[in-house]
């Protein structure tokens, strides 16, 4: 049975093996050492106001229902059922009388890197309810259930044996999905060019400052794997070779028109220290800023 014991005014609750730490809505998930999977079992009454975190949420209830409050929908979560609730969706859950339920919660990044998951991405920023899909359900709970006795025995690289479970469930799942994952397909294919204009023309506007590629995957409004593969398709570089050219060209025509110093024209060019300027220069030009300025400065 879960325990969990609330410090007053802390804003964390402390659980068997951790603690969840809320601040405002967003909660900060805490995981065992060496690991970055956790379960909960619970029997008793529950409820739990709404927040988000960066952990993938599945529930699993194995008795009666766990009712689940998000802003556009409300799901009554049965007995032989699974909900999937992405990264950062603002969620509540109220766990009824005479219900009983698994509640598991994982870091996404392991899994969402793997190449032919990037297939189902867009897939996989809604909430996935499965539910009267009998042969589904009947294949991945199995698989969550591996999962949990894996983390209830804690044997020798159990976290790594529970993401194996994980990523065999999103496998079914992805296959599951295969006529939408065309029609997503086909909406990204349309998609591209405006992802890259708008990418390209945000990079172009703050590339004098510290800009990274979780920072422009999020102004388009996608992931940063979905956005690192469509950007590379469509210009043949990768964001942070494209970051790379448009501060070594602005460090040139400084170089090249103005007397500032090589410090300065460092850090106007978006660069974070001399010494990572002189690195990528050097890597791009084949020769350091002060010699280049030799050869081509016009002052």
């Amino acid at each position: 049975m879960e325990k969990k014991i609330r410090y007053e005014g802390s804003g964390r609750s402390r659980f068997p093996d951790g603690f969840r730490i809320l601040q405002g809505k967003q909660e900060y998930v805490t995981y065992i050492e060496h690991s970055s999977v956790r379960i909960w079992y619970s029997d008793t009454p529950y409820s739990y106001d709404s927040h988000c975190h960066s952990a993938v949420e599945i529930i699993m209830p194995v008795k009666g229902e766990v009712i689940y409050h998000l802003s556009e929908r409300e799901y009554h979560v049965q007995a032989d059922e699974v909900l999937i609730v992405p990264p950062n969706v603002i969620h509540a859950l109220e766990e009824p009388e005479g219900s009983a339920r698994y509640l598991m919660l994982f870091e996404p990044d392991a899994i969402f890197s793997m190449r032919d998951m990037q297939l189902i991405e867009k897939l996989l920023q809604a909430p996935i309810y499965v539910s009267g899909q009998r042969e589904l359900q009947e294949a991945i709970r199995p698989l969550l259930m591996q999962c949990v006795t894996c983390y209830e025995k804690k044997e020798f690289m159990w976290n790594t044996i529970c993401y194996s479970f994980l990523l065999q469930m999103y496998a079914r799942l992805g296959q599951s999905l295969i006529d939408k994952v065309a029609q997503v397909q086909e909406a990204a294919r349309r998609m591209d060019p405006e992802i890259v204009d708008s990418a390209r023309l945000y990079i172009d506007q703050n590339f004098k400052r510290s800009i990274s590629l979780e920072d422009v995957s999020a102004f388009t409004g996608f992931s940063k794997y979905y956005f690192s593969r469509v950007f590379k398709e469509q210009l043949g570089i990768s964001f942070s070779e494209y970051l790379r050219n448009k501060r070594v060209s602005m460090a040139e025509e400084l170089l090249i028109h103005s007397r500032r110093s090589i410090q300065d024209i460092a850090t106007a060019s978006g660069f974070g220290s001399i010494a990572t300027f002189n690195r990528v220069f050097r890597e791009a030009k084949n020769c350091t800023p002060s010699r280049y300025r030799e050869i081509y400065g016009d002052l």
